[in-house]
Protein backbone atom coordinates (compact mmCIF):
# COMPACT_ATOMS: atom_id res chain seq x y z
CA UNK A 1 0.00 0.00 0.00
CA UNK A 2 1.42 3.36 -0.98
CA UNK A 3 0.13 5.00 2.19
CA UNK A 4 -1.03 8.53 2.79
CA UNK A 5 0.68 11.62 1.42
CA UNK A 6 -0.24 15.24 0.91
CA UNK A 7 -0.62 17.06 -2.37
CA UNK A 8 2.68 18.44 -3.56
CA UNK A 9 4.76 15.46 -2.38
CA UNK A 10 5.41 12.26 -4.30
CA UNK A 11 1.77 11.19 -4.37
CA UNK A 12 1.30 9.78 -7.88
CA UNK A 13 -2.40 10.52 -7.89
CA UNK A 14 -1.67 14.24 -7.92
CA UNK A 15 0.34 14.36 -11.13
CA UNK A 16 -0.70 11.50 -13.35
CA UNK A 17 -3.38 8.87 -13.42
CA UNK A 18 -2.08 5.31 -12.96
CA UNK A 19 -2.52 4.71 -16.67
CA UNK A 20 -0.07 7.52 -17.46
CA UNK A 21 -2.58 10.00 -18.86
CA UNK A 22 -2.76 13.53 -17.46
CA UNK A 23 -4.27 13.62 -13.99
CA UNK A 24 -7.76 14.96 -13.38
CA UNK A 25 -8.03 16.94 -10.16
CA UNK A 26 -11.78 17.51 -10.32
CA UNK A 27 -13.96 16.14 -7.56
CA UNK A 28 -15.48 12.95 -8.92
CA UNK A 29 -17.77 12.31 -5.95
CA UNK A 30 -18.59 13.84 -2.58
CA UNK A 31 -17.76 10.84 -0.39
CA UNK A 32 -15.93 7.57 -0.93
CA UNK A 33 -17.00 4.86 1.51
CA UNK A 34 -14.66 1.87 1.70
CA UNK A 35 -16.38 -1.31 2.88
CA UNK A 36 -19.88 -2.58 2.09
CA UNK A 37 -20.68 -4.21 5.40
CA UNK A 38 -23.58 -2.95 7.52
CA UNK A 39 -21.72 0.20 8.64
CA UNK A 40 -20.69 1.26 5.15
CA UNK A 41 -24.08 0.44 3.65
CA UNK A 42 -26.03 2.48 6.20
CA UNK A 43 -23.66 5.43 5.87
CA UNK A 44 -23.71 5.39 2.08
CA UNK A 45 -27.51 5.09 1.98
CA UNK A 46 -27.96 8.00 4.39
CA UNK A 47 -25.67 10.24 2.36
CA UNK A 48 -27.26 9.33 -0.97
CA UNK A 49 -30.76 9.97 0.39
CA UNK A 50 -29.50 13.40 1.51
CA UNK A 51 -28.50 14.21 -2.07
CA UNK A 52 -24.79 13.53 -1.56
CA UNK A 53 -22.84 11.75 -4.32
CA UNK A 54 -21.41 8.54 -2.85
CA UNK A 55 -19.13 5.86 -4.23
CA UNK A 56 -19.01 2.62 -2.22
CA UNK A 57 -15.84 0.57 -2.74
CA UNK A 58 -15.86 -3.10 -1.76
CA UNK A 59 -13.15 -5.69 -2.39
CA UNK A 60 -15.65 -8.58 -2.43
CA UNK A 61 -17.28 -9.44 -5.75
CA UNK A 62 -20.92 -8.44 -6.13
CA UNK A 63 -23.32 -10.89 -4.53
CA UNK A 64 -20.85 -12.33 -2.04
CA UNK A 65 -21.99 -11.55 1.51
CA UNK A 66 -19.83 -11.00 4.54
CA UNK A 67 -19.20 -13.96 6.80
CA UNK A 68 -22.08 -13.72 9.24
CA UNK A 69 -20.83 -13.33 12.77
CA UNK A 70 -23.45 -10.90 14.08
CA UNK A 71 -26.83 -12.34 15.03
CA UNK A 72 -28.34 -9.80 17.41
CA UNK A 73 -29.87 -6.43 16.56
CA UNK A 74 -30.36 -4.35 19.68
CA UNK A 75 -33.16 -1.90 20.48
CA UNK A 76 -31.20 1.27 19.73
CA UNK A 77 -30.18 -0.05 16.32
CA UNK A 78 -33.79 -0.95 15.57
CA UNK A 79 -34.74 2.63 16.47
CA UNK A 80 -32.14 3.90 14.00
CA UNK A 81 -33.56 1.59 11.34
CA UNK A 82 -37.07 2.75 12.27
CA UNK A 83 -35.95 6.30 11.44
CA UNK A 84 -35.16 4.94 7.96
CA UNK A 85 -38.35 2.94 7.50
CA UNK A 86 -36.53 -0.40 7.75
CA UNK A 87 -37.15 -1.69 11.26
CA UNK A 88 -40.38 -3.57 10.66
CA UNK A 89 -38.95 -5.20 7.54
CA UNK A 90 -35.96 -6.44 9.51
CA UNK A 91 -38.05 -7.59 12.47
CA UNK A 92 -40.00 -9.79 10.05
CA UNK A 93 -36.81 -11.71 9.22
CA UNK A 94 -36.00 -12.81 12.76
CA UNK A 95 -37.21 -13.80 16.20
CA UNK A 96 -37.65 -11.59 19.26
CA UNK A 97 -35.68 -12.47 22.37
CA UNK A 98 -37.24 -10.85 25.45
CA UNK A 99 -35.01 -12.32 28.16
CA UNK A 100 -31.24 -12.20 27.95
CA UNK A 101 -29.87 -15.11 29.98
CA UNK A 102 -26.19 -15.41 30.84
CA UNK A 103 -24.21 -17.94 32.87
CA UNK A 104 -27.48 -19.79 33.79
CA UNK A 105 -27.83 -17.35 36.70
CA UNK A 106 -28.47 -13.94 35.19
CA UNK A 107 -31.73 -13.11 33.40
CA UNK A 108 -32.28 -9.57 32.09
CA UNK A 109 -35.89 -8.72 31.19
CA UNK A 110 -35.63 -6.81 27.92
CA UNK A 111 -39.35 -6.02 27.92
CA UNK A 112 -38.49 -3.33 30.50
CA UNK A 113 -36.53 -1.34 27.92
CA UNK A 114 -38.15 2.08 27.32
CA UNK A 115 -38.29 1.57 23.57
CA UNK A 116 -40.67 0.67 20.78
CA UNK A 117 -38.44 -2.41 20.40
CA UNK A 118 -38.12 -3.94 23.90
CA UNK A 119 -36.29 -7.05 22.74
CA UNK A 120 -33.16 -8.35 21.06
CA UNK A 121 -33.85 -9.34 17.47
CA UNK A 122 -32.14 -12.59 16.50
CA UNK A 123 -31.46 -12.43 12.78
CA UNK A 124 -28.27 -13.03 10.76
CA UNK A 125 -26.14 -10.13 9.61
CA UNK A 126 -26.83 -10.83 5.95
CA UNK A 127 -30.47 -9.85 6.46
CA UNK A 128 -29.33 -6.44 7.73
CA UNK A 129 -26.99 -6.08 4.76
CA UNK A 130 -29.68 -7.09 2.30
CA UNK A 131 -32.06 -4.35 3.44
CA UNK A 132 -29.37 -1.69 3.65
CA UNK A 133 -27.93 -2.55 0.24
CA UNK A 134 -31.36 -2.39 -1.40
CA UNK A 135 -31.91 1.04 0.16
CA UNK A 136 -28.47 2.31 -0.89
CA UNK A 137 -28.93 1.17 -4.49
CA UNK A 138 -32.37 2.78 -4.67
CA UNK A 139 -30.87 6.03 -3.39
CA UNK A 140 -28.28 6.05 -6.18
CA UNK A 141 -25.07 4.91 -4.47
CA UNK A 142 -22.33 4.05 -6.99
CA UNK A 143 -21.20 0.52 -6.07
CA UNK A 144 -17.72 -0.62 -7.10
CA UNK A 145 -17.36 -4.27 -6.17
CA UNK A 146 -14.19 -6.23 -6.71
CA UNK A 147 -12.16 -3.10 -5.97
CA UNK A 148 -9.66 -2.48 -3.19
CA UNK A 149 -8.03 0.62 -1.78
CA UNK A 150 -4.26 0.74 -2.25
CA UNK A 151 -3.47 4.23 -0.97
CA UNK A 152 -4.66 7.71 -0.03
CA UNK A 153 -3.58 11.23 -0.89
CA UNK A 154 -4.96 14.14 1.12
CA UNK A 155 -5.12 17.57 -0.53
CA UNK A 156 -5.25 20.86 1.40
CA UNK A 157 -7.96 23.42 0.72
CA UNK A 158 -7.86 24.72 -2.85
CA UNK A 159 -7.18 28.38 -3.53
CA UNK A 160 -9.88 28.58 -6.15
CA UNK A 161 -7.75 28.64 -9.36
CA UNK A 162 -8.45 25.01 -10.18
CA UNK A 163 -11.62 23.08 -10.65
CA UNK A 164 -12.19 22.51 -6.93
CA UNK A 165 -14.40 24.90 -5.04
CA UNK A 166 -12.19 27.28 -3.01
CA UNK A 167 -11.75 26.35 0.60
CA UNK A 168 -12.49 22.65 0.15
CA UNK A 169 -9.87 20.15 1.21
CA UNK A 170 -10.19 16.76 -0.49
CA UNK A 171 -8.81 13.24 -0.63
CA UNK A 172 -7.81 10.94 -3.48
CA UNK A 173 -8.40 7.21 -3.19
CA UNK A 174 -6.04 4.99 -5.14
CA UNK A 175 -8.01 1.92 -6.24
CA UNK A 176 -7.24 -1.41 -7.90
CA UNK A 177 -9.96 -3.50 -9.55
CA UNK A 178 -9.92 -7.29 -9.54
CA UNK A 179 -8.61 -7.28 -13.12
CA UNK A 180 -5.63 -5.15 -12.06
CA UNK A 181 -6.93 -1.85 -13.43
CA UNK A 182 -5.71 1.12 -11.39
CA UNK A 183 -7.79 4.26 -10.94
CA UNK A 184 -7.81 7.31 -8.70
CA UNK A 185 -11.02 8.73 -7.32
CA UNK A 186 -11.05 12.17 -5.70
CA UNK A 187 -13.69 13.21 -3.16
CA UNK A 188 -14.40 15.71 -0.41
CA UNK A 189 -14.30 12.96 2.23
CA UNK A 190 -13.45 9.29 2.60
CA UNK A 191 -14.77 6.91 5.26
CA UNK A 192 -13.09 3.64 6.14
CA UNK A 193 -15.73 1.09 7.14
CA UNK A 194 -13.51 -1.71 5.92
CA UNK A 195 -13.19 -4.02 8.91
CA UNK A 196 -10.63 -4.80 11.56
CA UNK A 197 -7.75 -5.10 9.08
CA UNK A 198 -8.81 -1.73 7.53
CA UNK A 199 -6.56 -0.71 4.63
CA UNK A 200 -7.84 2.84 5.25
CA UNK A 201 -6.58 2.83 8.82
CA UNK A 202 -3.27 1.38 7.67
CA UNK A 203 -2.92 4.02 4.97
CA UNK A 204 -3.46 6.70 7.60
CA UNK A 205 -0.65 5.19 9.64
CA UNK A 206 -2.86 4.88 12.70
CA UNK A 207 -1.98 2.22 15.27
CA UNK A 208 -4.59 -0.22 16.52
CA UNK A 209 -3.54 -0.82 20.12
CA UNK A 210 -4.98 -3.65 22.15
CA UNK A 211 -4.63 -7.38 22.52
CA UNK A 212 -6.24 -10.71 21.79
CA UNK A 213 -8.76 -11.38 24.54
CA UNK A 214 -9.81 -14.88 23.42
CA UNK A 215 -7.79 -17.23 21.25
CA UNK A 216 -8.83 -20.35 19.40
CA UNK A 217 -12.58 -19.72 19.13
CA UNK A 218 -14.28 -22.31 16.93
CA UNK A 219 -17.24 -21.47 14.70
CA UNK A 220 -19.52 -23.92 12.95
CA UNK A 221 -22.76 -23.79 10.98
CA UNK A 222 -24.67 -26.99 11.73
CA UNK A 223 -28.04 -28.65 11.82
CA UNK A 224 -29.39 -29.94 15.13
CA UNK A 225 -31.32 -33.10 15.96
CA UNK A 226 -32.72 -31.44 19.11
CA UNK A 227 -33.99 -27.87 19.27
CA UNK A 228 -32.57 -25.90 22.22
CA UNK A 229 -35.04 -24.77 24.89
CA UNK A 230 -33.90 -21.17 24.50
CA UNK A 231 -33.66 -19.08 21.35
CA UNK A 232 -30.19 -17.87 22.31
CA UNK A 233 -28.17 -20.53 24.14
CA UNK A 234 -25.03 -19.34 25.94
CA UNK A 235 -23.05 -20.53 28.95
CA UNK A 236 -19.58 -20.97 30.39
CA UNK A 237 -18.63 -24.09 32.39
CA UNK A 238 -15.88 -26.70 32.77
CA UNK A 239 -13.16 -24.53 31.21
CA UNK A 240 -15.35 -23.92 28.16
CA UNK A 241 -17.70 -21.30 26.77
CA UNK A 242 -20.33 -21.84 24.07
CA UNK A 243 -22.93 -19.84 22.19
CA UNK A 244 -25.66 -21.08 19.86
CA UNK A 245 -28.09 -19.07 17.71
CA UNK A 246 -30.44 -19.93 14.81
CA UNK A 247 -30.22 -18.62 11.28
CA UNK A 248 -33.97 -19.13 11.03
CA UNK A 249 -33.82 -21.63 8.18
CA UNK A 250 -32.93 -24.78 10.11
CA UNK A 251 -29.22 -23.97 10.39
CA UNK A 252 -27.53 -22.90 13.63
CA UNK A 253 -24.33 -20.98 14.31
CA UNK A 254 -22.27 -22.49 17.14
CA UNK A 255 -19.36 -20.69 18.73
CA UNK A 256 -17.14 -22.39 21.29
CA UNK A 257 -13.97 -21.90 23.28
CA UNK A 258 -11.90 -24.39 25.28
CA UNK A 259 -9.38 -23.09 27.79
CA UNK A 260 -7.41 -26.34 27.57
CA UNK A 261 -6.97 -26.17 23.78
CA UNK A 262 -5.40 -22.92 22.58
CA UNK A 263 -4.58 -23.60 18.95
CA UNK A 264 -3.48 -21.20 16.23
CA UNK A 265 -6.13 -19.85 13.85
CA UNK A 266 -4.83 -21.99 11.01
CA UNK A 267 -4.99 -25.27 12.89
CA UNK A 268 -7.73 -27.60 11.57
CA UNK A 269 -10.97 -27.96 13.52
CA UNK A 270 -13.57 -30.69 13.10
CA UNK A 271 -17.13 -31.22 14.27
CA UNK A 272 -16.05 -33.53 17.09
CA UNK A 273 -14.17 -30.64 18.72
CA UNK A 274 -17.23 -28.40 18.44
CA UNK A 275 -19.49 -31.13 19.88
CA UNK A 276 -17.15 -31.66 22.83
CA UNK A 277 -17.11 -27.95 23.72
CA UNK A 278 -20.91 -27.72 23.45
CA UNK A 279 -21.45 -30.74 25.71
CA UNK A 280 -19.12 -29.37 28.38
CA UNK A 281 -20.42 -25.79 28.28
CA UNK A 282 -24.12 -26.31 27.50
CA UNK A 283 -24.72 -29.83 28.79
CA UNK A 284 -25.58 -31.15 25.33
CA UNK A 285 -24.42 -30.97 21.72
CA UNK A 286 -28.10 -31.11 20.62
CA UNK A 287 -27.23 -33.76 18.06
CA UNK A 288 -25.38 -31.35 15.79
CA UNK A 289 -24.58 -32.75 12.35
CA UNK A 290 -24.00 -31.89 8.68
CA UNK A 291 -21.63 -28.97 9.32
CA UNK A 292 -21.53 -26.82 6.19
CA UNK A 293 -18.70 -24.64 7.48
CA UNK A 294 -16.18 -24.80 10.37
CA UNK A 295 -13.42 -22.36 11.24
CA UNK A 296 -11.15 -21.17 14.04
CA UNK A 297 -10.40 -17.53 14.90
CA UNK A 298 -9.39 -15.21 17.73
CA UNK A 299 -11.12 -12.16 19.23
CA UNK A 300 -9.32 -8.87 19.84
CA UNK A 301 -9.99 -5.80 21.94
CA UNK A 302 -8.60 -2.83 20.00
CA UNK A 303 -9.46 0.79 19.32
CA UNK A 304 -7.90 3.37 17.02
CA UNK A 305 -6.67 6.48 18.88
CA UNK A 306 -8.44 8.76 16.39
CA UNK A 307 -11.57 8.39 14.27
CA UNK A 308 -10.73 11.38 12.05
CA UNK A 309 -7.54 12.34 10.22
CA UNK A 310 -8.11 15.32 7.94
CA UNK A 311 -10.76 14.40 5.40
CA UNK A 312 -10.73 10.71 6.34
CA UNK A 313 -12.90 9.02 8.98
CA UNK A 314 -13.03 5.54 10.50
CA UNK A 315 -16.22 3.72 11.50
CA UNK A 316 -17.25 0.27 12.68
CA UNK A 317 -14.62 -2.45 13.02
CA UNK A 318 -12.05 -0.22 11.32
CA UNK A 319 -12.23 1.99 14.42
CA UNK A 320 -12.88 -0.55 17.20
CA UNK A 321 -13.10 -4.31 17.68
CA UNK A 322 -14.01 -6.27 20.79
CA UNK A 323 -15.24 -9.63 21.95
CA UNK A 324 -18.56 -10.92 20.55
CA UNK A 325 -20.02 -11.01 24.07
CA UNK A 326 -23.17 -8.90 24.26
CA UNK A 327 -23.57 -8.80 20.49
CA UNK A 328 -22.54 -5.14 20.29
CA UNK A 329 -20.10 -5.13 17.36
CA UNK A 330 -22.37 -4.60 14.35
CA UNK A 331 -24.72 -2.47 16.42
CA UNK A 332 -21.97 -0.07 17.47
CA UNK A 333 -20.81 0.27 13.87
CA UNK A 334 -24.30 1.09 12.67
CA UNK A 335 -24.57 3.77 15.36
CA UNK A 336 -21.21 5.19 14.21
CA UNK A 337 -22.67 5.53 10.72
CA UNK A 338 -25.88 7.15 11.97
CA UNK A 339 -23.84 9.72 13.90
CA UNK A 340 -21.49 10.57 11.04
CA UNK A 341 -23.79 10.59 8.02
CA UNK A 342 -25.88 13.67 8.83
CA UNK A 343 -22.79 15.63 9.83
CA UNK A 344 -21.03 14.91 6.53
CA UNK A 345 -24.20 15.76 4.61
CA UNK A 346 -24.64 19.09 6.42
CA UNK A 347 -21.04 20.11 5.71
CA UNK A 348 -21.15 19.06 2.05
CA UNK A 349 -24.40 20.97 1.51
CA UNK A 350 -22.96 24.08 3.17
CA UNK A 351 -25.47 24.02 6.02
CA UNK A 352 -23.06 23.78 8.95
CA UNK A 353 -22.22 27.14 10.62
CA UNK A 354 -19.06 25.57 12.11
CA UNK A 355 -18.17 22.68 9.79
CA UNK A 356 -14.88 21.63 11.40
CA UNK A 357 -16.39 21.57 14.88
CA UNK A 358 -19.32 19.50 13.61
CA UNK A 359 -17.01 16.98 11.92
CA UNK A 360 -14.78 16.77 15.01
CA UNK A 361 -17.85 15.99 17.13
CA UNK A 362 -18.07 12.57 15.45
CA UNK A 363 -14.88 11.46 17.18
CA UNK A 364 -15.61 13.23 20.46
CA UNK A 365 -19.01 11.51 20.68
CA UNK A 366 -18.29 8.07 19.29
CA UNK A 367 -14.77 7.37 20.58
CA UNK A 368 -15.95 7.23 24.24
CA UNK A 369 -18.79 4.92 23.18
CA UNK A 370 -16.34 2.56 21.50
CA UNK A 371 -14.21 2.55 24.65
CA UNK A 372 -17.26 1.78 26.80
CA UNK A 373 -18.28 -1.11 24.55
CA UNK A 374 -14.77 -2.57 24.76
CA UNK A 375 -15.01 -2.51 28.54
CA UNK A 376 -18.54 -3.90 28.81
CA UNK A 377 -18.06 -6.71 26.30
CA UNK A 378 -14.71 -7.49 27.88
CA UNK A 379 -16.31 -7.72 31.32
CA UNK A 380 -18.96 -10.13 30.02
CA UNK A 381 -16.45 -12.42 28.36
CA UNK A 382 -14.16 -12.42 31.40
CA UNK A 383 -17.07 -13.43 33.60
CA UNK A 384 -17.91 -16.18 31.12
CA UNK A 385 -14.29 -17.38 31.21
CA UNK A 386 -14.11 -17.42 35.02
CA UNK A 387 -12.49 -20.64 36.24
CA UNK A 388 -10.97 -20.07 39.68
CA UNK A 389 -13.21 -20.34 42.76
CA UNK A 390 -12.77 -16.62 43.45
CA UNK A 391 -13.66 -15.64 39.88
CA UNK A 392 -16.73 -17.86 39.89
CA UNK A 393 -17.84 -16.42 43.21
CA UNK A 394 -17.49 -12.92 41.76
CA UNK A 395 -19.59 -13.97 38.75
CA UNK A 396 -22.32 -15.36 41.01
CA UNK A 397 -22.30 -12.18 43.08
CA UNK A 398 -22.58 -9.99 39.97
CA UNK A 399 -25.47 -12.07 38.62
CA UNK A 400 -27.29 -11.96 41.98
CA UNK A 401 -26.81 -8.18 42.20
CA UNK A 402 -28.22 -7.54 38.72
CA UNK A 403 -31.10 -9.96 39.30
CA UNK A 404 -32.20 -8.15 42.45
CA UNK A 405 -31.21 -4.48 42.02
CA UNK A 406 -33.48 -3.11 39.30
CA UNK A 407 -31.71 0.22 38.68
CA UNK A 408 -28.44 -1.62 38.12
CA UNK A 409 -30.14 -4.10 35.77
CA UNK A 410 -31.77 -1.22 33.87
CA UNK A 411 -28.40 0.49 33.48
CA UNK A 412 -26.80 -2.73 32.24
CA UNK A 413 -29.59 -3.29 29.71
CA UNK A 414 -29.37 0.34 28.62
CA UNK A 415 -25.68 0.06 27.83
CA UNK A 416 -25.85 -3.30 26.05
CA UNK A 417 -28.95 -2.34 24.04
CA UNK A 418 -27.64 1.16 23.27
CA UNK A 419 -30.75 2.79 24.76
CA UNK A 420 -28.74 4.20 27.67
CA UNK A 421 -25.92 5.70 25.60
CA UNK A 422 -25.76 9.50 25.75
CA UNK A 423 -23.30 12.09 24.47
CA UNK A 424 -21.58 14.80 26.48
CA UNK A 425 -23.22 18.22 26.23
CA UNK A 426 -21.56 21.64 26.59
CA UNK A 427 -21.36 23.13 30.06
CA UNK A 428 -24.57 24.93 30.91
CA UNK A 429 -26.64 22.91 28.42
CA UNK A 430 -30.08 21.59 29.36
CA UNK A 431 -29.94 18.21 31.17
CA UNK A 432 -31.73 16.57 28.24
CA UNK A 433 -29.10 17.68 25.71
CA UNK A 434 -27.06 14.74 24.43
CA UNK A 435 -29.59 12.13 25.49
CA UNK A 436 -31.37 9.76 23.16
CA UNK A 437 -34.89 10.89 22.32
CA UNK A 438 -37.52 8.16 22.76
CA UNK A 439 -40.17 7.64 20.10
CA UNK A 440 -42.31 10.55 21.26
CA UNK A 441 -45.99 10.84 20.40
CA UNK A 442 -46.54 14.07 18.47
CA UNK A 443 -49.52 15.72 16.84
CA UNK A 444 -47.93 14.98 13.46
CA UNK A 445 -47.19 11.33 14.26
CA UNK A 446 -44.34 9.39 15.90
CA UNK A 447 -41.00 11.17 16.24
CA UNK A 448 -39.08 8.42 14.45
CA UNK A 449 -41.47 8.60 11.52
CA UNK A 450 -40.69 12.31 11.21
CA UNK A 451 -36.97 11.56 11.40
CA UNK A 452 -37.30 9.57 8.16
CA UNK A 453 -36.94 12.89 6.33
CA UNK A 454 -33.32 12.94 7.51
CA UNK A 455 -33.70 16.36 9.12
CA UNK A 456 -33.76 17.94 12.56
CA UNK A 457 -37.15 17.95 14.26
CA UNK A 458 -38.13 20.95 16.40
CA UNK A 459 -40.89 20.05 18.84
CA UNK A 460 -42.50 23.22 20.10
CA UNK A 461 -43.55 23.60 23.73
CA UNK A 462 -47.13 22.57 24.41
CA UNK A 463 -47.82 25.41 26.84
CA UNK A 464 -47.41 28.08 24.20
CA UNK A 465 -44.17 29.47 25.58
CA UNK A 466 -41.55 30.39 23.05
CA UNK A 467 -37.85 29.65 23.12
CA UNK A 468 -35.28 30.09 20.41
CA UNK A 469 -33.15 27.03 19.63
CA UNK A 470 -29.64 27.43 18.23
CA UNK A 471 -29.24 27.33 14.44
CA UNK A 472 -29.45 23.75 13.21
CA UNK A 473 -26.89 22.53 10.65
CA UNK A 474 -29.55 21.48 8.20
CA UNK A 475 -33.25 21.58 7.48
CA UNK A 476 -35.72 21.56 10.37
CA UNK A 477 -39.18 20.00 10.50
CA UNK A 478 -41.50 21.67 13.03
CA UNK A 479 -43.76 19.49 15.16
CA UNK A 480 -46.00 19.76 18.21
CA UNK A 481 -46.71 17.66 21.25
CA UNK A 482 -49.82 15.51 21.03
CA UNK A 483 -52.89 16.76 22.90
CA UNK A 484 -52.62 16.44 26.66
CA UNK A 485 -48.83 16.29 26.72
CA UNK A 486 -47.11 19.26 28.35
CA UNK A 487 -43.42 18.93 27.68
CA UNK A 488 -40.63 21.40 26.91
CA UNK A 489 -39.45 22.43 23.47
CA UNK A 490 -36.94 20.03 21.95
CA UNK A 491 -34.59 20.10 18.97
CA UNK A 492 -33.88 16.50 17.93
CA UNK A 493 -30.97 15.65 15.66
CA UNK A 494 -31.38 13.40 12.59
CA UNK A 495 -29.77 10.54 14.56
CA UNK A 496 -32.40 10.75 17.30
CA UNK A 497 -30.37 12.57 19.95
CA UNK A 498 -31.51 15.78 21.63
CA UNK A 499 -29.46 18.78 20.52
CA UNK A 500 -31.28 21.39 22.62
CA UNK A 501 -34.17 21.67 25.08
CA UNK A 502 -35.94 24.42 27.01
CA UNK A 503 -37.79 24.41 30.32
CA UNK A 504 -37.16 22.72 33.63
CA UNK A 505 -38.28 19.20 32.83
CA UNK A 506 -35.37 16.73 32.81
CA UNK A 507 -37.12 13.52 31.71
CA UNK A 508 -39.42 12.49 28.87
Amino acid sequence: MSGITESGTTGAADSQSPAGTPGDDTLRTDVVVVGAGPTGLLLAGDLAEAGVAVTLVERRPAGRSNLTRAFGVHARTLEALDARGLAEKLVATGTRLTTLSLFRRLALDLTALPSRFPFLLITPQYEVERLLERRARAAGVDFRHGTELTGLVQHPAASGQGTDAPGHASVSAELRACDGTLTTLRARFLVGADGHRSPVRQALGLPFPGASVIKSIVLADVRLAEEPAQLLTVNGANDTFAFMAPFGDGWYRVMGWDRTRQADDGEPVDLDEVRDIARRALGSDFGMHDARWISRFHSDERQAPAYRVGQVFLAGDAAHVHSPAGGQGMNTGLQDAANLSWKLAAVIRGQAPAPEALLDSYESERHPVGRTVLRSSGAIVRLAMAHTPLQRAARSLAARFLNTVRPAAARAMGMVSGIGIAYSAPRGAHPLAGRRAPDLKLAEGRLYELLRAGTFVLIEAADGTTATPPPAPGAVVRAHWAAGRRHPALLVRPDGYIAWASGRRTSL
